[in-house]
């Protein structure tokens, strides 16, 4: 069966959609889609019809794009109010001559027994380590044993602001099969056999905050909301210019750039106002305006990070939509120094770091599988209920799933 997973992030800017194929251990993007989010604030519902139709919009381009029903997501959530805990257990082995998925499943139930309380719901349990006798392992599975011992980190979060992520997820016609942090889906973008087995930072700077995380040879430790995020870099151009939101916007991704010095003092542009006027602005007096902020921002990060922890913090990476700004790189390194840089997503189909929780989130969730032993995909080479228009539509080579599953099809 084809591995083909689908993730949702519900952001206060923006809803995301990404559906990807995981072939020979890469991930390849099929449909993505991206489009403004109503009734979200702060990655939480405040208007639960608005924000529904925002996510039933977004689900539909990506639909559209594949030629078949989305039913199934793993969904981002927010870090606020997240709380950590170090939990162990330890079980008989199932058959003492090799250690299976069904046996790290049965451990980590043990490690959870009684460590969520009734106001909390589990979020995600990432294993420090696992114990096989006497040696400590990253995967057990294969190995022989009487018993299998666990140490982990799990996190939870209050249930009600979640519940209500959930229903809406739930009234979109989507089925949550698994929740996880924006913050992991951006260290599963990011991370490699280097990033592994150091301590480092993970920061994404979102529509009205930003999250800054911690992570330990792959665990997330700490976690941190700055409460300023790109909106304000729009606010502070609509201030200056007099110009409205939108306008600001467009201003900021497609002519200022992040740091002053690497702004063209003879480039200008013309934008209209709403008295049918014009305004020349010349990108470096705008420049100025977006740098003061996003240098602030960054400072805050610095801040927060010296707060977080002690310990030395070999890497620093940056996402966001914020970070796609022109010589964003340059600004990182001025603030937070040369171990530092802006995420780079090189997948097809995503290239830009709004999509960095998205696509992140479904490596993290393939991740979670195997280390369980598990094969499984959101959709079914069978199942033609999941045709648009209730099956009625026939798959043509316009739609991308058509590539995947095409010989199926024909028969």
């Amino acid at each position: 069966m084809s591995q083909i997973y689908t993730a949702i992030d519900l952001g206060s800017h923006s809803i995301k959609v990404v559906v990807a194929s995981r072939v020979k251990r890469k991930f390849h993007v099929l449909a993505s889609s991206s489009s403004p989010s109503k009734g979200i604030r702060k990655g939480h519902i405040t208007d639960t019809k608005s924000a529904i139709d925002s996510v039933k919009k977004c689900v539909v381009q990506s639909e559209e794009m594949l030629g078949l029903k989305i039913k199934k997501a793993v969904v981002c959530v927010p870090t606020d109010d997240i709380e950590f805990t170090i939990v162990t257990g330890k079980v008989d082995v199932i058959d003492s001559s090799c250690i299976t998925g069904e046996d790290i499943v049965q451990v980590l139930k043990e490690a959870l027994l009684g460590q969520v309380d009734s106001e909390h719901e589990l979020i995600t349990i990432m294993p420090i380590h696992f114990t096989v006798g006497e040696e400590l392992v990253k995967d057990p599975k294969g190995f022989s044993a009487d018993t299998l011992g666990i140490k982990a980190v799990i996190t939870t979060i209050p249930k009600e602001p979640l519940y209500r992520i959930l229903e809406v997820v739930k009234l979109s016609g989507i089925e949550t099969v698994d929740i996880a942090f924006h913050a992991m889906g951006d260290y599963f973008e990011v991370r490699n056999t280097r990033i592994e087995q150091e301590v480092g930072a993970v920061i994404n700077i979102g529509e009205e905050s930003t999250n800054v995380s911690i992570f330990n040879k792959g665990i997330m430790i700490k976690n941190s909301i700055v409460p300023v995020g790109s909106h304000f870099v729009d606010k502070d151009i609509t201030y200056v210019y007099k110009v409205d939101l939108p306008s600001a916007r467009q201003l900021k991704e497609t002519f200022a750039t992040s740091v002053v010095r690497y702004a063209d003092a003879n480039d200008v542009c013309e934008i209209s106002l709403s008295d049918n006027e014009t305004k020349e602005i010349r990108q470096v007096e705008l420049s100025k305006v977006v740098e003061s902020r996003v240098y602030e921002i960054l400072k805050l990060v610095k801040k927060e990070l010296k707060t977080l922890t002690n310990r030395e913090i070999r890497y620093i990476i940056i996402t966001g939509g914020l970070s796609e700004l022109a010589g964003f790189q340059y600004a990182v390194e001025d603030i937070l120094g040369r171990n530092a840089r802006v995420c780079n997503i090189t997948t097809m189909g995503v290239r830009h770091n709004k999509f960095s929780s998205a696509l992140g989130l479904l490596k993290y969730y393939n991740n979670k599988l195997e280390l369980r032993g598990k094969r499984e995909s959101m959709f079914s080479e069978f199942d033609f209920d999941l045709l648009l228009k209730d099956g009625k539509q026939e798959i043509t080579n316009d739609h991308i799933i058509n590539k995947v599953f095409g010989h199926f099809f024909d028969n």
